[in-house]
């Protein structure tokens, strides 16, 4: 293992441990609570932030996602594809993610985090150089993706901490 993955490791390791922190405890209509009705539900953000997890990394890896190789997709059971990622979702595609738990949320997201671990851990930092997608310009790294997924889900996780704080303290914006 090298310093770069370290650094990678660790910082996907915070993603998770976020992830715990904001649906742990939670009930179903906590999940699915949203704060108007074009804003998105905890259950959406930790399921979307961790689908864009796993598609990158597969995809970086050249493996299949554990959504569909795992059965997260038929476990989920919700009405998209098995491709969605929520990527370009709208309000009414945020409002069917139901029937979430907890377990579910964070099952799937330790699952594709010990597969991202398990693949950083293999990669040297000249790996990091290698071009991942050219339909960018310039071209994207392995590295840029790696933190560009992490960047996207630590913002999603912490929307979904904030969305957390908002029920549990009973505050509401006005409207």
């Amino acid at each position: 293992m090298t310093a770069g993955s370290d650094l990678l490791i660790d910082a996907f390791g915070r993603v998770r441990e976020t992830v715990h922190e904001v649906v742990t405890g939670l009930r179903p209509d906590e999940l699915t609570a949203r704060l108007d009705d074009r804003a998105n539900s905890l259950s959406w953000l930790v399921w979307h932030l961790t689908r864009i997890q796993d598609d990158h990394l597969a995809d970086a890896a050249g493996t299949e996602q554990l959504w569909t190789s795992q059965g997260w997709f038929e476990r989920f059971a919700l009405p998209f594809s098995s491709a969605a990622t929520g990527y370009g979702h709208s309000p009414k595609d945020v409002a069917a993610v139901q029937g979430l738990t907890p377990e579910l949320l964070t099952g799937y997201q330790d699952a594709v985090h010990d597969s991202t671990v398990q693949y950083l851990a293999g990669l040297d930092d000249s790996d990091f150089d290698r071009v991942v997608d050219e339909d960018w310009t310039p071209p994207v790294t392995l590295g840029v993706r790696l933190v560009s997924v992490i960047a996207d889900a630590l913002q999603h996780a912490g929307q979904a901490a904030f969305v957390r704080g908002v029920l549990r303290h009973g505050v509401l914006p006005h409207k």
